[in-house]
């Protein structure tokens, strides 16, 4: 039974990962539970860096930033270069496999073919946040949002034409983790 998740999502701009925090965090809000989302990226509408927070918790909160993440999400090396002290220790990393990591470190290390699964398996880059909403769902658990209330947030926040290619890559994503 969980009290309160911090999670912060990463990557680079244009890859969706500030939408993906928006699903989690509305998600969890429809399923009941207190959520709060901001963002952060860089000048760059593309390529820059891109930073997203969700909190997700049983009770008030009290403070809207991320100060000891549980789970971290990097898609890119810069992200998890720039973000790997805010992880806590026993927390969850998920990286691409793109991603160089230190493995001898005190937290779980999911590291997963996101980006080749979105552009190989479902057939475009574009919902490799999707993918990745998928992994942290089965991480974080049906017992803290339902899988409906997360298909219909995900529904709610992409365009109408491309639902089922996103309903595909959030089921990919569980299967990552999953298997």
């Amino acid at each position: 039974m969980f009290n309160k998740i911090e999670i912060r999502l990463s990557g680079s701009g244009g890859q969706g990962v500030i939408l993906a925090a928006i699903i989690l965090a509305d998600a969890a809000i429809e399923q009941g539970i207190n959520a709060i989302q901001t963002q952060s990226y860089g000048p760059e509408a593309r390529g820059g860096s891109s930073n997203a927070e969700v909190i997700i918790s049983k009770h008030e909160i009290k403070f809207p930033k991320v100060t000891n993440a549980n789970i971290l999400l990097a898609l890119t090396q810069n992200s998890y270069d720039k973000y790997i002290a805010t992880l806590s220790k026993n927390g969850i990393l998920v990286v691409d496999e793109s991603v160089n990591v230190i493995t001898d470190a005190p937290y779980t290390i999911y590291k997963l073919p996101i980006l080749d699964t979105a552009q190989n398996k479902i057939g475009t880059h574009m919902v490799s946040n999707i993918v990745s909403v998928g992994v942290l769902y089965a991480l974080i658990g049906e017992d803290v949002i339902s899988k409906d209330v997360m298909l219909k947030s995900i529904i709610d926040r992409v365009p109408p034409v491309t639902v089922d290619k996103n309903i595909s890559a959030f089921e990919e994503g569980i299967k990552l983790i999953r298997g």
